[in-house]
C-alpha cells in the first residue's frame, strides 16, 4: 500500500501510538504521521503509507486549522490542562473586551515556544529539560494566525470558557496563542481542549476513526479509505508522459520537448502515464525554448 490516510486521534493517545497501532493491524512497517498532536489532543492526523512518506515534507509547510477551548483565569506550567496550575484568577471582563483582545492576535506574531514542547536547544528537548524543572531562555519565532472565529464565551463561575476556531501557519503553538492572549487579557489563560480540523487541503470531514479503520482491515478494504500520494500536490499543474518517456523518467532521466506544459521553470509538476497512473514529481526546467522535466521524487 502506498498513500495518505485521514485518521482522527482520539484524546489520550501519542501521535507514534497510532502509528505502531496501525502498523500491528495492517502489517505495513513503513508508515508515518504528518504532524504530531499533543496526546491530549485529538483530530485529524494524516499518516503516509509506503512510497507516500516521501510527502512529510510538504505536510510540514501545509497551514493548520483547529477549534480550541480556552480558560480564562487559570495559568498552568504545560500552558493546557494536563500541567499543573501556577496561578487562578477569577475574571470579571466584559465578553466584547475579549473579543477585542483575541482579535488582535490575528495577523503576524512572534511567539516564544513553551517549554513542554518537542523544540531542540542544544540538543536537548525543551519537555526534557521542563521535566527536570530547569526552564530557559526561548527566542520568539514569527507565526502567522490568518484567521480567528470566536463561537461562543460562556461566563459560568469565575473563570469564562471561550471557543474559537483558528487556521495558521506552520509552527505555530496554540497552548502559547492562548497563553499570550491571557496575558494580554491580564487574566492569565490555558487551553483545555484542542481538536486538529484540517491541515492544508486535508480536512477532518474526510478522516476516519480507528474503530473505522480496524473495519476496513478485517474485511481486507482497508485500500478504499486510502488517498492517492499526488493529493498532496494537487495545487501543482501536471503532464502525461508517453510510454517511453515514461520509462525515462522512472529510470531517474530528464525527458525533453515539452512547449505547452503550465508550469515555469523552477516549479514543480506531477507527472503521470498516459492511463493516468501517478508516478512522481518533477521539476520544470528550460532548453532552447522548450521545456524539461527533471525526476524530483518518484512514487
Amino acid at each position: 500500500m502506498n498513500g495518505i490516510l485521514l485518521l482522527i486521534k482520539p484524546p489520550n493517545m501519542t501521535s507514534f501510538d497510532v502509528v505502531a497501532w496501525l502498523r500491528r493491524i495492517t502489517g505495513v512497517k513503513k508508515i508515518g504521521h504528518a504532524g504530531t498532536l499533543d496526546p491530549a489532543a485529538c483530530g485529524l492526523l494524516p499518516v503516509c503509507i509506503g512510497k507516500a512518506a516521501k510527502t512529510t515534507a510538504w505536510f510540514s509547510e501545509f497551514n493548520k486549522s483547529y477549534r480550541v477551548e480556552m480558560v480564562l483565569g487559570i495559568s498552568t506550567d504545560t500552558y493546557d490542562n494536563e500541567g499543573n496550575i501556577l496561578s487562578e484568577n477569577p475574571v470579571k471582563l466584559d465578553n466584547s473586551f475579549i473579543e477585542s483582545v483575541i482579535n488582535e492576535f490575528t495577523g503576524e506574531i512572534e511567539q516564544v515556544p513553551p517549554m513542554y514542547s518537542a523544540v531542540k536547544v542544544k540538543g536537548k528537548r525543551l519537555y526534557e529539560l521542563a521535566r527536570k524543572g530547569i526552564e530557559i531562555e526561548r527566542k520568539p519565532r514569527k507565526v502567522t494566525i490568518y484567521d480567528i472565529n470566536i463561537l461562543d464565551i460562556k461566563n459560568k463561575g469565575s473563570y469564562p470558557i471561550v471557543r474559537f476556531d483558528v487556521k495558521c501557519s506552520k509552527g505555530t503553538y496554540i497552548r502559547s496563542l492562548c497563553n499570550d492572549i491571557g496575558l494580554k487579557l491580564g487574566c492569565s489563560a490555558h487551553m483545555s481542549f484542542l481538536t486538529r480540523t484540517g491541515v492544508g487541503p486535508f480536512s477532518l470531514a474526510d478522516a476516519v476513526t480507528l474503530e473505522e479503520v480496524e473495519k476496513h482491515c478485517n474485511a481486507g478494504t482497508l485500500e478504499s479509505l486510502i488517498y492517492s500520494p499526488d493529493i498532496v500536490f494537487s495545487e501543482y499543474p501536471s503532464v502525461m508522459l508517453e510510454q517511453r518517456d515514461a520509462e525515462r523518467f522512472i529510470n531517474g532521466a530528464r525527458v525533453f520537448g515539452f512547449s505547452e506544459i503550465q508550469a515555469r521553470a523552477g516549479n514543480y509538476i506531477r507527472v503521470y502515464t498516459k492511463s493516468e497512473r501517478f508516478i512522481g514529481l518533477g521539476i520544470v526546467s528550460s532548453e532552447d525554448g522548450k521545456k524539461v522535466i527533471k525526476p524530483k521524487k518518484l512514487f
